[in-house]
């Protein structure tokens, strides 16, 4: 989905809220920042795989869209920091149901199936 069709007032909600955790690091990107405020270096040792581009390009487009917050401390050398909103914690909460049927679903897949 286009991000402009995400922004669309006659979208589904739930269409509008894939949209904006659309993406592989996203949603991952979400539960380690509500454990609370992160340097971008440690996210990226907490999510082998991604890269700085990556990274940089992700939070970016989730600070855009009001999930986090980005602060840059002056100090030599500068010091960012990334925590979610209020908006973003309010995503976060809302998605922990889906996470829960997440995990039936995987236990479920994870037992024996029925020989036909």
């Amino acid at each position: 989905m286009t991000r402009s069709r995400a922004q669309d007032p006659n979208v589904c909600g739930v269409t509008a809220a894939i949209a904006v955790i659309d993406g592989k690091w996203k949603t991952m990107l979400l539960w380690l920042l509500d454990s609370g405020p992160h340097r971008p270096g440690e996210l990226r040792r907490r999510l082998p795989g991604l890269t700085e581009k990556v990274l940089t390009q992700t939070l970016r487009e989730m600070e855009v869209d009001g999930l986090v917050h980005r602060e840059v401390h002056d100090v030599r050398p500068l010091k960012t920091v990334y925590s979610l909103t209020p908006f973003g914690r309010e995503l976060s909460e809302a998605l922990e149901s889906l996470s829960d049927w997440g995990h039936r679903r995987l236990e479920q897949l994870a037992k024996p199936q029925p020989v036909s």
